[in-house]
């Protein structure tokens, strides 16, 4: 008898496995920084790697917002009220949800704010994901502006030197426009490609695989280069 329970034991914790394992939260990034009066746009990358769709439920499980802030998560341009700190959505099997960010009005006062979210399959909480997210919040945050035009403002690469990991801030002001920044080698060969979300304003270049040395990115748009510049990575 105890064999047997012993045995539905496994079968139980084994399946809650399976399902917990069953979507990644991909891109994800733990520090942000910010301006006061600012609106800063955090994504929620859901990938069902599952063989079915799935119901995701994305949830806030904590409260750290200050009183002049405003914290509410949205799916492209449509937002949910700031009192709503749960969302669901459907994914099909295979595929990525990119386009949900839970943005976050900054207020009027600097400081730290800490940010927990929970995302897990509906009916089963037991696999739960959480994903903690660190704010800045600084009177003011220097920009470097590499290059604007009515379609596109975007921002240099930082940390420039990198070790590991670069970010690069942009935004994007026409919504048909098709934007990507390609890495290259000094020999001029790709190899690196990261498309621009029109509803996200950070991409994350990964610098694990790179030797030292000195790279480029150009930015292009709707495959037009319209910027170079160098990127040096130091391990």
């Amino acid at each position: 008898m105890k064999g047997l329970l012993f045995s539905l034991a496994v079968i139980i914790l084994s399946g809650s496995e399976t399902l917990a394992q069953g979507f990644d939260l991909i891109d994800r990034q733990e520090n942000y920084q910010a301006a006061i009066s600012e609106t800063l746009r955090i994504p929620i990358k859901i990938k069902n790697n599952s063989d079915k769709p799935q119901f995701y439920i994305i949830r806030k499980a904590n409260n750290d917002l200050g009183s002049t802030q405003k914290g509410y998560f949205c799916l492209d341009k449509n937002c949910l009220d700031a009192d709503m700190d749960e969302f669901s959505k459907r994914v099909e099997a295979g595929e990525t949800l990119s386009g949900l960010y839970y943005s976050l009005e900054t207020g009027l006062v600097t400081g730290q704010n800490n940010l927990k979210f929970e995302i897990f399959v509906r009916g089963n909480p037991l696999g739960i994901i959480q994903h903690q997210v660190n704010i800045t919040i600084d009177e003011h945050r220097t920009k470097s502006f590499v290059f604007q035009s009515k379609d596109i403002t975007i921002q240099d690469v930082y940390p420039n030197p990198v070790t590991d990991q670069a970010f690069i801030d942009y935004k994007i002001h026409t919504e048909t426009i098709k934007a990507k920044v390609v890495i290259h080698n000094i020999l001029g060969g790709s190899i690196g490609n990261y498309e621009l979300p029109t509803f996200e304003n950070r991409i994350k270049i990964s610098t694990d695989d790179l030797a030292s040395g000195i790279y480029f990115y150009t930015v292009y748009l709707d495959n037009n280069g319209v910027l170079t510049r160098k990127l040096i990575v130091r391990k």
